[in-house]
């Protein structure tokens, strides 16, 4: 049973441009296809799709991190989506590669090594989108040392 149910509206401007509509609060966002389908004038559904990850699992980690008291911040995420064709020809997102950076050296930072065993299991849309497109999660500190 679930718990909540997020609504998002989409609503055709022209072409393939979209406004998606959130919350009464949150602001409308344009998206768009890129040429030659549209004109680029919006993110992608492959970028939302991109964004919706980084963003949760930067969420995920820095949510962990606060639990024990740690100031990680800035944190900042890119994710990578690989876009290329399935077995049929057809377009997919075959595997998305999200790589998130800690404002500050690891050595500054406790429990690290436990909430980088654990943070990406609380992130719902990645495990979400996981059982169908394989993520690889990368974690450096400031300094660039990869940690996972």
């Amino acid at each position: 049973m679930a718990e909540q149910t997020v609504t998002v509206r989409l609503t055709q401007a022209r072409d393939y441009q979209f406004d998606v509509h959130f919350a009464d609060q949150v602001p409308v966002l344009r998206a768009d296809e890129p040429p030659p389908l549209g004109q680029g004038s919006g993110p992608s559904p492959v970028q939302l799709l991109a964004a919706a990850v980084g963003n949760c699992l930067a969420d995920s980690l820095l949510f962990a991190l606060r639990k024990f008291k740690q100031q990680p911040e800035p944190i900042a995420a890119q994710v990578d989506a690989e876009v290329g064709r399935n077995a049929e020809g057809r377009l997919r997102v075959l595997g998305m590669t999200a790589t998130l950076t800690l404002g500050v050296p690891a050595d500054t930072l406790e429990h690290l090594e436990r909430v980088l065993g654990s943070f990406e299991t609380y992130c719902t849309v990645t495990q979400s989108v996981g059982a169908g497109i394989p993520v690889t999660v990368q974690v450096f500190d400031a300094h660039g040392a990869r940690l996972k």
